[in-house]
């Protein structure tokens, strides 16, 4: 018998049914938890807000709720930072020793915000999905991007099929409320793990997490990590497929803070949250995914989204393993 793709596995083809049913499960789960109301642009969020979105490569889109409504993307724009890095990696320019030479590739088991871990590791940011690790990021950028915020804004915008916007009231807020990021930076400063001034730092991240995007869009732009590095919408490769699996991995492993070990059992897919309430997801040769719920569980993952996207797995033949 010849081996099959899993894309030509026997998985139900009505995913538009699948969603209805999905949404109706999780739904209601977003009442046990809370929204983040000190993230700014999350001040008059309605918590009942929802909306998931999945794309496929030809395209297709089955959407639910308010998938149009904008939101700042937040931590998910961890992993575009991360790919935009590897993207200099690809092209020779020496990132990729810098960069894995200044972050790890481990879980934290800590939350995305910790000063403790940092401290006892003197410096050294256990992944790029926690903001310490994602400063790290940007610091590399800084290097080797003539502008960081118009590159982070350039990927995104072609990976979701149009412009994307930053809001400018969302980054002051952002900038007003960095306390805790200025001391992660100066403290890895601090251990010479940082090369330009926290104030550049700070201010090339607070515009990525800015960036204000759909759950439309986020779908889609997650696709290239599922195609193996290519953006099946302009058909243009990203990443090498061999980095495209190294940044889903980092996504599984962490890229839901402490919760990554309970996310890979029970969702099973490369997954990155935001603070703001979205979780998207890369499905292996079948689908982009975000789920967008407003109100988080203590780990700072919409309760509501993690529910969606198990039960989306126990429907659909998705997971990696």
């Amino acid at each position: 018998m010849s081996a099959t793709t899993r894309a030509e596995r026997d998985v139900p083809t009505d995913l538009d049914k699948v969603l209805d049913e999905v949404v109706e499960i999780a739904r209601p789960a977003a009442h046990e938890g809370q929204v983040a109301r000190e993230i700014p642009g999350m001040e008059h969020v309605d918590p009942e807000r929802f909306a998931m979105a999945l794309t496929e490569f030809d395209g297709t889109e089955h959407a639910a709720g308010d998938v149009d409504e904008v939101f700042p993307i937040q931590s998910i724009s961890k992993v575009f930072s991360l790919v935009l890095a590897l993207q200099k990696a690809e092209a020779g320019s020496g990132v990729s020793e810098e960069l894995w030479s200044r972050v790890g590739r481990e879980p934290s088991g800590d939350p995305f915000n910790s000063l403790v871990q940092l401290e006892h590791e003197e410096g050294i940011p256990r992944n790029p999905m926690i903001n310490a690790g994602a400063l790290i990021v940007d610091d590399v950028l800084l290097d080797h991007c003539d502008d960081v915020k118009a590159s982070t804004l350039g990927l995104l915008s072609k990976l979701a099929g149009e412009p994307v916007e930053v809001d400018e009231r969302v980054v002051a807020g952002e900038e007003e409320t960095s306390h805790r990021n200025r001391a992660m930076a100066n403290l890895m400063a601090d251990f010479g793990n940082l090369r330009h001034s926290v104030d550049d730092v700070i201010e090339s991240y607070t515009h990525a997490c800015a960036v204000m995007m759909t759950t439309r869009q986020l779908a889609r732009a997650t696709r290239f990590l599922a195609n193996d590095g290519v953006d099946p919408g302009s058909g243009d490769r990203i990443l090498s497929g061999a980095l495209a699996r190294r940044v889903a991995a980092i996504m599984l492993t962490c890229g839901t803070y402490d919760a990554a070990g309970e996310f890979a059992y029970s969702v099973g897919l490369p997954c990155k949250s935001g603070i703001a309430g979205a979780i998207i997801a890369s499905a292996p040769e079948r689908l982009g995914v975000c789920v967008w719920s407003p109100p988080l569980d203590p780990s700072g993952n919409s309760r509501a989204g993690r529910l969606a996207l198990s039960e989306l797995t126990d429907r659909v033949e998705l997971t990696v393993f």
